[in-house]
């Protein structure tokens, strides 16, 4: 963890482009591995390169449907007639030689056959009995795909770094490998603080609130593949605090709260943090998430959330994600998706902090704008799930008219 940064205060927020660099600056990926079998790397992050131990594709084969022939043969002029002497399927490769004035059958991704290097496709040919008329225009090694042309033996199919998805099992399956070396799951513990906050399921006291924080974290956290530790909900008590953080640094990479990092009496997780470990900023130019608290305890990584459920939501997928991922391995990290449209609304902003405002992107034609999804009280979880973007206004934005273009962050890609 840094040690030169200087204390936040009322007047030092930190902004949302330095509270990312003094993240991602202060961490690294965990270590440890394991061999998992193809199926079960789905989500997991490769710790070392994926070699290719043979050609991909392993021979030379067509890409259409069509007659192989040999190029020396067609005529530039007028149709070129040839004698069909077999047929050649995917997996029944044609066992014969084409020779002069021959051609075969062939279909997409058989191995052409010896003595042909071009494709006609068929729909291109006219056939009588067994033989075809091939019009002119036909270019040499058209319609070919090599031996290796996706992926030469010995070459990197996959880097280490690579988040395995659907297309990175199938490209592993391609090359007739079972398993392969994944760094290990990131353990990350979570829990609750507060004593206005009830667990579901039992009738909530006066000034109770139901803790919908923990799901939130729970579903984004399950979403990334990590290890979970759910603390549960943690009371407003320096002690009990004091015992939950110990736990958890002890048997997590990661310790992930919500609630107790602002100012209020009974908001501890600031000064807990500041006492076992260290703080590098409790306080971002945001809105909403002002009160996030970064640091560390010993080897564990410290994320203190908001409490208000819009800002776990909005700190956790600006600053804690891109976190999560660099330390699960992944490398490099995903370029963040932004892109202007046209704003439908007006909307009111006091220069000084970045905004993340929940939104809706609106379709007409080929036309997209975006309007503001509800309520925007950092409370309203509703709107969050009716939205399917943030609309980021930046530090220095007064406001917007309607029709000005604002910048989008789409959910999808990113939630």
């Amino acid at each position: 963890m840094p040690k030169d940064r200087p204390a936040d205060t009322e007047r030092n927020q930190v902004s949302v482009a330095a509270a990312r660099r003094i993240i991602l600056d202060s961490i690294s990926p965990v270590s440890g591995w394991e061999r998992v079998a193809v199926r079960a790397a789905l989500g997991r992050v490769l710790c070392e390169d994926v070699i290719a131990p043979c050609n991909v594709p392993a021979h030379d084969n067509s890409a259409m449907d069509g007659y192989a022939v040999r190029a020396a043969d067609l005529s530039a002029e007028g149709d070129t007639a040839l004698h069909v002497v077999g047929t050649a399927f995917a997996g029944q490769p044609f066992s014969g030689i084409v020779g002069a004035g021959q051609a075969v059958r062939i279909m997409t991704g058989a191995a052409i056959p010896e003595g042909a290097d071009t494709i006609v496709v068929q729909e291109v040919v006219r056939r009588e009995a067994d033989r075809i008329f091939v019009p002119p225009g036909q270019k040499a090694g058209q319609n070919l795909r090599r031996a290796g042309e996706d992926l030469p033996l010995g070459g990197v199919a996959l880097a280490a770094g690579t988040r395995c998805g659907p297309a990175e099992l199938g490209l592993i399956a391609s090359l007739g490998i079972a398993e392969v070396t994944v760094r290990r799951r990131l353990r990350v513990a979570f829990f609750s603080t507060g004593d206005e906050i009830a667990s579901i399921g039992r009738p909530l006291a006066p000034g109770q609130v139901y803790d919908s924080n923990r799901y939130t974290l729970f579903g984004a956290l399950s979403r990334l593949g990590c290890e979970l530790l759910d603390m549960g909900v943690v009371p407003d008590d320096p002690a009990a605090l004091e015992d939950a953080f110990r736990d958890a640094c002890s048997a997590a990479d990661v310790v992930i709260t919500s609630g107790g990092v602002s100012v209020g009496e009974a908001d501890f997780i600031r000064d807990m943090m500041s006492r076992m470990g260290e703080v590098a900023f409790w306080k971002l130019a945001i809105k909403p998430g002002r009160p996030m608290a970064f640091g560390r305890i010993g080897n564990a990584v410290l994320f203190g959330l908001p409490g208000n459920p819009v800002a776990v939501l909005v700190t956790f997928y600006q600053f804690v994600q891109d976190a999560l991922l660099q330390m699960m391995g992944v490398s490099p990290l995903p370029a963040p998706q932004h892109f202007a449209v046209p704003c439908a609304v007006a909307i009111r902003k006091q220069p000084g902090r970045c905004e993340f405002m929940r939104g809706k992107l609106l379709r007409e034609g080929a036309r997209l704008s975006v309007t503001l999804a509800g309520a925007q009280g950092s409370g309203v979880l509703r709107s969050m799930s009716e939205a399917d973007c943030f609309i980021v206004l930046p530090e220095d934005c007064g406001g917007i008219e309607p029709g000005e273009p604002v910048l989008v962050q789409p959910f999808s890609g990113l939630v």
